[in-house]
């Protein structure tokens, strides 16, 4: 009986060792959800390596990636607390944190993600070689409420076009859908934009590879005279399988937006993950290059969008005064 009661004894003063010492110790992790997109588009596969890349860092968070519809679907799960932080496409970013065509969001720019060139890829052997040359055509867009399709809109609404009068639009339920459309025939075009696009990389892999198309000089400049926030941007040659050359066009930035009650120093926690695990995150794609705080600062609309965690963070860095 002694034997088994200075067993227990040590099993107890063991147990209550380690609730001491995790007492002690560093807290839980804040748990951090983060919105992506439907699965095969190009925000999910960065909202996972981003997950993963600040969990490797930055032992007080712990970022969860959920899947969710995209940019349509983030926005007001952000402002109903359902998520803590979210991708945003940017033309959708820069309509909730303005307010334009709706009531301005409430929420702050925790980083800016990477630029977003937008243009039309063709398979190889489809002769389209611009824009008026798919006119008519039947063009996949990708999926209604996107940031994708937002963007689209803002576009070719600036060259007077619009996508369901001037093309045949197809929309897909989830954006893997997208190229085995074109691959197959189905479609002459998928609209999508960025260096690494999940979209385009399926379709420049395919058997006849892919072409890209953007704006023409004029076009660049009819569209940024209505809409200027769009900004002149280059998918660089080499961006994909086969693309010998840059293609010119416009585009906008993408950011991680924050839900409005973040916690500052959650935030500044964040930034500074994401700053340091930049290299890592660059290694797992390439367009993730791009997300820096240096680009955070020059990219926001207005000081006034980023979240109070992040801008100390930049004056820290010198990024800011």
């Amino acid at each position: 009986m002694r034997f088994i009661g200075g067993r227990m004894a040590a099993t107890l003063a063991a147990v209550t060792m380690t609730i001491v010492g995790t007492a002690q110790g560093q807290a839980e992790p804040v748990r951090i959800i983060l919105g992506t997109s439907t699965q095969g588009g190009g925000f999910s596969l960065y909202g996972d390596a981003l997950a993963e890349a600040i969990n490797a860092v930055e032992p007080g968070l712990s970022v969860i990636s959920r899947a969710t519809r995209g940019t349509g679907e983030n926005l007001p799960l952000l402002e109903e607390g359902k998520l803590d932080i979210a991708l945003v496409q940017g033309t959708a970013a820069y309509e909730a944190l303005a307010g334009i065509g709706r009531v301005k969001a409430d929420l702050h720019i925790l980083t800016a993600m990477y630029s977003s060139p937008g243009v039309f890829a063709v398979r190889g052997d489809v002769p389209a070689r611009s824009l008026d040359d798919l006119k008519g055509q039947s063009v996949v867009f990708g999926t209604e409420g996107s940031g994708l399709v937002v963007m689209a809109d803002y576009i070719l609404d600036g060259l007077g076009l619009d996508m369901r009068r001037d093309f045949k639009p197809i929309f897909v339920t989830r954006a893997a859908d997208s190229p085995p459309k074109v691959i197959g025939g189905e479609a002459v075009a998928l609209w999508g934009a960025g260096v690494g696009w999940p979209g385009f990389v399926r379709v420049s892999e395919g058997p006849q590879g892919a072409r890209f198309i953007g704006l023409t000089e004029a076009q660049r400049d009819t569209v940024r005279a209505r809409h200027s926030f769009l900004k002149p941007m280059q998918l660089p040659a080499g961006s994909y399988p086969g693309q010998s050359e840059a293609v010119e066009t416009v585009g906008s930035w993408n950011f991680v937006l924050t839900r409005a009650d973040l916690p500052e120093e959650t935030a500044y926690l964040l930034i500074r993950a994401i700053d340091r695990a930049g290299p890592s995150l660059t290694a797992k794609l390439d367009q993730a290059a791009e997300t820096t705080p240096a680009h955070t600062a020059e990219a926001a609309p207005e000081r006034a969008m980023l979240h109070p965690g992040v801008e100390r963070y930049l004056v820290e860095r010198g990024l800011l005064k």
